[in-house]
């Protein structure tokens, strides 16, 4: 039970509070403090923004583990000094995945592979693209940069409020909680830890130091892979260690779109981002000025979340491994296409165009530049929270649940096949200038994602909000058909101009995982004289830090 101390404070927050933006010629901004530091810690000791980023995120795994863990996945865009990088981290479907596997196992009219259980658990790629990063862009040794998580692991951290809200939800899910191993490792003392309570990870401070010895190898080939493959078939899963030996991350050119004199950077599909940028096209192509517009009036955001559900509609639809599409990004992205669909939004009435239907997600995004000008944008994800539930307790290691993306139906892009990528979620982003870097950032959440990049490169661009003027701002997320969420901070008289318009909306006050959360660095000049503005979302509990 929580110590005396520790139920002394009450962690609700009863009043409006805003953050302020950070300057420093060397930024790490992560949805947890400890995972900052971590980051600068890094760059002090020589370390540049990878080393960093590729620090931060090993600790995310230890201290944010609803959201992410050693078996997330992972993409990053970085500009290494002279230009943008994208990475693709999605692992693929064991090459016993099929429709009939599934259907066989669960049930003969299934539409999707299960939620939790190891049928749920593509390969992990997160590992991978840390040892990526590290080889292609890093300076330092690679087993440092483990050396952070595998402390913060083994010593222990306090649970952080924001945390501790959506770690203790998930252990009422009986789904979860009776996965191999997530009791034992998630559940101390038979519940989740209390805000402020202890909670250490020594099985993930011995794969840590594994994978940092090894270089991930351990992860993919060796001890931990092996280890891996023996609960997999001991517990009814698919995942072989040929399936874990066979995977490396791959190497892209991101995707672009212009808008109001920059350019929004994003991975290609198998990933959503695409969704961004025809939404940004669509409101770059149509009739309205938003910059003329009240920056949180109703005309405005009612413009933008039309743009949204179209983007959704033809993303839904087409997205996909690229090889399974249809369609490619380019022709989405046509300008000619993009005016023809932004004619369809009415700026009196809402519609519905076919958007689908959205799910939770668990993800962290962090993002790091150095006085050298490097930057980087890094996503990882367990996808749905603590992600299929299947724990590994002796390596710390939680799988993510990302092969429940997959479709069983013959006819979608995304129907599951061996070897495959799922539909992903999570996107980093990229914005520059006249090909040069602008700002690194991201939005967590799931459907939001997308969602989020548009609204705040929106208040950026058309409104000159400064980044935590922009992430503090209320969003609003649009879903199946009509429905639309937004937040309890949204004033008054826009959402009854939503209302007006026929969205059909719910105000909604859970902030972490209805409307996304972000990190943003923003290079003011010279990265060594001006330095850099960053950010960081109140609705986490993270840091933007610098020095």
């Amino acid at each position: 039970m929580p110590t005396h101390a520790q139920a002394r404070f009450d962690y609700a927050v009863p009043y409006p509070s805003a953050r302020l933006p950070v300057f420093a010629r060397n930024v790490v901004a992560t949805s947890h403090p400890l995972a900052a530091q971590a980051g600068l810690r890094i760059l002090a000791e020589g370390g540049n923004a990878v080393d960093a980023a590729v620090a931060a995120a090993a600790v995310m795994t230890v201290v944010e583990p609803c959201s992410n863990g050693l078996g997330s996945d992972a993409f990053c865009i970085l500009w290494d000094g002279q230009q943008l990088h994208g990475l693709n981290a999605s692992g693929p479907a064991p090459q016993a995945w099929t429709p009939d596997h599934f259907r066989r196992r669960h049930a003969p009219d299934a539409t999707a592979p299960p939620v939790r259980g190891w049928d749920a658990v593509t390969v992990p790629g997160a590992v991978a693209a840390w040892a990526s990063l590290s080889a292609r862009f890093g300076r330092l040794p690679f087993e440092a940069l483990m050396a952070p998580a595998a402390e913060v692991a083994e010593r222990g951290y306090a649970v952080p409020v924001v945390v501790q809200q959506k770690w203790a939800a998930a252990a009422t899910l009986d789904a979860l909680t009776r996965q191999p191993g997530f009791a034992e490792v998630f559940l101390p003392h038979g519940r989740a830890p209390a805000v402020g309570e202890r909670f250490t990870m020594p099985g993930a401070a011995r794969a840590l130091r594994a994978i940092g010895a090894t270089r991930g190898r351990a992860f993919y080939e060796g001890e931990i892979a092996e280890a891996l493959a023996r609960a997999s078939a001991a517990q009814g899963g698919a995942m072989t260690l040929a399936d874990l030996a066979g995977f490396a991350p791959e190497w892209v050119t991101p995707i672009q779109q212009d808008y109001r004199g920059h350019t929004l950077h994003e991975i290609p599909p198998n990933g959503q981002g695409l969704a961004a940028l025809v939404a940004l096209g669509l409101l770059q192509h149509g009739d309205v000025d938003l910059a003329s517009l009240p920056v949180d009036g109703a005309e405005g955001q009612h413009l933008q979340i039309e743009a949204m559900k179209l983007a959704f509609a033809d993303v839904y639809r087409f997205v996909a491994e690229p090889a399974s599409m249809a369609v490619s990004a380019a022709d989405l992205l046509d300008p000619g296409y993009l005016r023809e669909r932004a004619r369809l939004i009415d700026p009196r009435r809402a519609q519905d165009f076919g958007a689908g239907q959205p799910v939770k997600g668990g993800t962290i995004y962090l993002t790091a530049a150095d006085e050298r000008g490097m930057m980087v944008s890094f996503i990882q994800s367990n996808y749905m929270g603590f992600g299929s539930g299947v724990v590994l307790p002796e390596y710390g290691l939680s799988l993510q649940n990302r092969g429940h993306a997959f479709s069983l139906d013959p006819r979608s892009a995304n129907v599951v096949a061996p070897g495959k990528r799922p539909f992903h979620t999570i996107i980093p982003g990229f914005l520059t200038r006249d090909g040069q870097p602008v700002m690194s950032f991201g939005v967590m959440g799931a459907h939001m994602q997308p969602q989020g990049h548009v609204q705040t490169l929106v208040r950026m661009l058309d409104h000159h909000q400064n980044p935590q003027t922009a992430c503090d701002a209320p969003r609003w997320r649009c879903n199946a058909g009509l429905s639309l969420n937004v937040e309890a901070t949204m004033p008054a008289a826009t959402v009854a101009g939503l209302a007006a318009r026929g969205h059909q909306l719910e105000v909604i006050s859970d902030t972490y995982q209805d409307f996304g959360a972000g990190q943003f660095i923003w290079r003011l000049g010279d990265p060594a004289v001006e330095g850099y503005v960053a950010a960081s979302d109140p609705r986490r509990d993270g840091l933007a830090a610098g020095w």
